[in-house]
Order: C-alpha cells, then structure tokens, then sequence
C-alpha cells in the first residue's frame, strides 16, 4: 500500500469516527443544516461566537449551545416586550401584554434549566421544558388574536425567531431520546409521585396539613390565597399541604413558580368549590380568565370542585389552567362551559376526576393523561357544536398531547333532554400538529358518528395525530368516523402503548404497586 493509500485510508477512518461521535468540520453550518431551521441557525451561532464555544465535537455539546442561544434570544425578547407596557392604550390590550411578559418569564427559566448543570434533569425533562417554552410563546400571541387586540403591540412583539431557535434546540433534544417504556405491571403510581405523596394520596384518613383555610373562621385563614401567601414564606420546597374545609370559595388563586409542592386538599368534590366568573368577553385573556391557575412544580389537588360560571354566552372561560409540571389532580371536578380546563403545558395526571363543558372544553399543549375520568358534553348555545378536546401541538417535536384512557364520555343531565339538537365531537384541531388518542373508552350516543370535526377547513387534517384503540358504547363504532390522514383506528398494542402513563408521563420506571389504581399499561 503506497503512503497515499495510508493517508486516504486514515482519512476515511477518521471521517467514520467523526460520524460515530458527532465530530464534524469547522464549519457549524454543518451543524446547522440538521435543524429545521438551518439558516436562523447559522445566523444566530454566528452572532454568538464570541459567547458559545465553537465549533463542538459532539452533538450534545451542540445541543447545549443551540439552547443557550435560544435562552439569550428570548431574554431580549422579554426585555423587549417589558419595554412595551406603557405604549398599551387599554385594558384589553394591558392584559395581553401581561400575559406575554409572564410568559416569556416562563420560556427563559425553562430554556436555562435544560442547560443548567445545577439542575438534575432527564432526557424527557429536557423535551418537555423546551415544548412547554414554544407553548408559552404561542399563548402570548394568542392572547392579543382573542381579545381583538392585534393591531398595536402585537406587530411590534414580535418573536425574533425565539421559536425557530427552540424548535431547532427541541429538534436536537428529541433526535437524541426515544420512547422507553416501563418493565414494570400493576397498578402504579408514575415515577414523579414521590413515596411521601402517594401515602398522601392512598391514605384513607387525611394528612396533617400545614395550614387550614375555613370560611367560617375555624381555620388559620378565610381565604385560599392568604394561605398561599403564607406558604410563599415557608422554607425549603417540601410537600405543603393546605386543607380546604367545604364551602365557596369565591376567589381567583393564582398559584406560582415560586410555589413548588402545594397540595391542595379539599373536603369532597361536592363540599370544597373554587369559583370565579372571568371570561374573554369579560375582558380577560383565555390564559387569565382561569379561576384557579397553577405553575409551580409539583401540585398536588384532590377532593376539589374547580368552578367558572361565566356560562356559554361569555365564550372563553377556563375553570382550571395548569402549567405545573408534574402535577396531580385526584377525585376534582371541573365545571364550566367553552375552555373549562386549560391543559396549558408539561407533565399532567387527572385520575378519577369530573369534567364539564362544551366547546374545546378540554384544551391545551401539556403532555396529559386522563385515567378513569367521567367526561360531560352540556347544552350549549344555539348552533354550537360540542368538542370534548381541542389540543395544542405546534410543533411534530413537541413530547404533548391529550391522551383519555379508561374513561366515559357521555352527556351531561341539561344535554340530555335535547342531546339529539347539538352534535358532539371527540376534538378537533387547534394546532397544526394537534394530537388526541382515546384508549378504552367508554363512548355514549350523543358522541357524532364522524367522531372528531374540522377546525377550519383542511386545516392540519393532514398533520394531526388522532387515535381511537379498543373504545366501547353506543357512540364508539370507528364504520363511519372521518378519513383525515392524521386519523387512524389503532389496532396496534405497541402504538396504544405509546399513550398510557408509563410511557407518554413517566418515560422510565414505576414506583411499586399502591392502593389507589394508578394504571401504568393498557
């Protein structure tokens, strides 16, 4: 072999160990051109240079710098968007500003935290901060859109590519991750419920709560949120359990990211009622009209009537919004109309729970299931039509969606006297790439025989996700439902599995079997 076969030869080696490792040349547009967004990419990296370390050698380092990146374009955006409160000519418009400030807030502290080697985090952690980022960015526009205000601070809030650089980081994070599903059967509580809080949640007698809130002043406060206030003072971030005697709580409680493993424990579902009346048409965003909103990591709620009475007319006006990642809801009820509960984002779990409504009534971009949950469609206003869900995925690399399992959907008593008046939808989609699955359901009559209906026109029929696997009932044969490309009748096990709450909430492993059944698998 001559020496120019050597160096060929080596050469060769080389460029092969470079593709095992992720080593490339130079040139970080090499980098670059794998990301959905290749040239905001190059752009930005190159704006960077002298604050990122270029060029990496392996794609987690590459990663890492995309994400940094993108934290830094958002955080200008933020200090762009607070720039823009006092050019706000009205309360509307005020409103919505707020929102997007409270939410680019958001998108920095979830970005950074993916990049932060303080923070322990998993592979699905990562996906699911930077999915719940993009979501936060697509809500403070939605908020401008909905109260009617798009013609003044919203061109100049523009995002500055801050979604191109997270989708490009969340395009990287997902290549690098794959499903894992768990060895582990039975009925079990996912890995993110510690020990101590199924004990709370299995326990027959009620925990020790730390602070009591009573209406009739046999508490350490009237009202909820100076019991949260009092919790904000606390030290250390350990279970708070907070017990709500029964009776109407007439008060918006806003629950924040400084307010991480707050339980809030109710008397009964019947007894404890949360209730506020905000609404889009009463000014309010949809992300802001909620009665109860809640961020902080790690909420734990059982025993509770979530309330918004703003009734159909009123339009958008959620009883619940959660954006609390790994967050619990156990035996709650959620009453309202059109948007009652506001799925908004990250890891969610609702078991055993009520849910009423009308239109979209179960909406949101949070990765969620719901297991052995009682389902309403109520009457609602002349010429509407009734979708149980309306999901929120923007992006085919967003970890999200809305998965149903083991659950009724049926009417509730006002629809029923008239349940032949008003169709009824499983969903539709709100989001480009809208995903929905429905496993082992139980389906009454008043569900539409075309079971899911069109948001607007052909819109994202042929990029939704929607599933049906083994439903049941009156309203559960797939002989007539739609023919979207997105729709499919699953008669896989492996692609039903992929829903369920050991593998779509947990990713990993289980925690050992408890007394509350928890269903890990189909």
């Amino acid at each position: 072999m001559t020496y120019l076969n050597l160096i060929q030869c080596f050469s060769l080696v080389l460029l092969f160990l470079a593709t095992l490792i992720g080593a490339t040349t130079s040139d970080i547009s090499w980098w670059c051109n794998q990301t959905p967004y290749p040239k905001q990419c190059i752009d930005f990296m190159s704006a960077h240079r002298g604050s990122v370390n270029l060029v990496p050698h392996r794609k987690s380092e590459f990663v890492k710098m995309a994400a940094r990146v993108a934290a830094d374009r958002a955080y200008v955006t933020m200090a762009h968007i607070h720039g823009l409160g006092s050019k706000c000519r009205n309360k509307r418009e005020l409103s919505a500003w707020a929102d997007c400030l409270k939410l680019y807030q958001t998108s920095v502290i979830q970005i950074n935290s993916t990049i932060d080697p303080t923070i322990k985090k998993t592979p699905t952690d990562i996906e699911t901060w930077l999915s719940a980022a993009l979501t936060n960015i697509v809500t403070c526009r939605n908020g401008f859109v909905e109260l009617g205000e798009t013609g003044n601070i919203l061109p100049l809030a523009s995002d500055n590519n801050v979604t191109k650089l997270v989708s490009n980081t969340l395009a990287l994070a997902n290549n690098s991750t794959g499903n894992q599903t768990s060895s582990s059967s039975g009925d079990e509580f996912p890995t993110w419920v510690t020990p101590g809080d199924r004990k709370l949640l299995q326990s027959s007698a009620s925990p020790v709560p730390n602070l009591v809130v009573a209406k009739d002043g046999s508490g350490n406060f009237n009202t909820i949120k100076a019991a949260l206030d009092a919790a904000a003072t606390r030290n250390g971030n350990g279970r708070f359990v907070i017990r709500i005697k029964p009776g109407v709580y007439a008060e918006n409680v806003d629950i924040g990211s400084n307010l991480k493993n707050i339980m809030l424990l109710g008397d009964s579902l019947r007894t404890t009622i949360i209730t506020g009346s905000r609404s889009v048409d009463g000014g309010f965003t949809t992300f802001n009209s909620a009665t109860v909103a809640v961020v902080g990591t790690g909420f734990i709620a059982q025993g509770i009537t979530f309330q918004n009475t703003a009734g159909p007319q009123n339009h958008q006006a959620v009883a619940l919004r959660s954006g609390a990642d790994l967050s619990v809801f156990y035996r709650c009820s959620f009453e309202g109309y059109q948007d009652t509960l506001y799925v908004h984002s990250q890891r969610q779990f609702y078991r055993e729970c009520y849910i009423y409504g009308t239109v979209d009534f179960i909406f949101g971009n949070a990765a969620v299931v719901f297991q052995n949950c009682m389902i309403y469609a109520r009457k609602p206003l002349a010429q509407q039509k009734n979708t149980v869900t309306a999901q929120g995925r923007t992006d085919p690399n967003q970890n999200t969606g809305i998965s149903i399992h083991n659950s009724r959907i049926m009417a509730a008593p006002d629809l029923v006297p008239v349940v032949g008046s008003f169709q009824t939808f499983l969903g539709r989609p709100w989001k480009q790439y809208s995903r929905t699955i429905l496993l082992q359901c139980f389906l009454d009559s008043l569900v539409d025989p075309a079971g899911w209906l069109a948001w607007d026109g052909n819109f994202a029929l042929n990029t939704l996700d929607y599933g049906e696997y083994k439903n049941f009932g009156p309203g559960s044969s797939t002989s007539r439902r739609v023919n979207w490309a997105g729709y499919e009748v699953i008669t896989n096990v492996s692609k039903a599995s992929q829903f369920t709450v050991a593998n779509f909430i947990a990713g990993q492993s289980w925690l050992p079997a408890t007394n509350v059944p928890f269903t890990s698998g189909l």
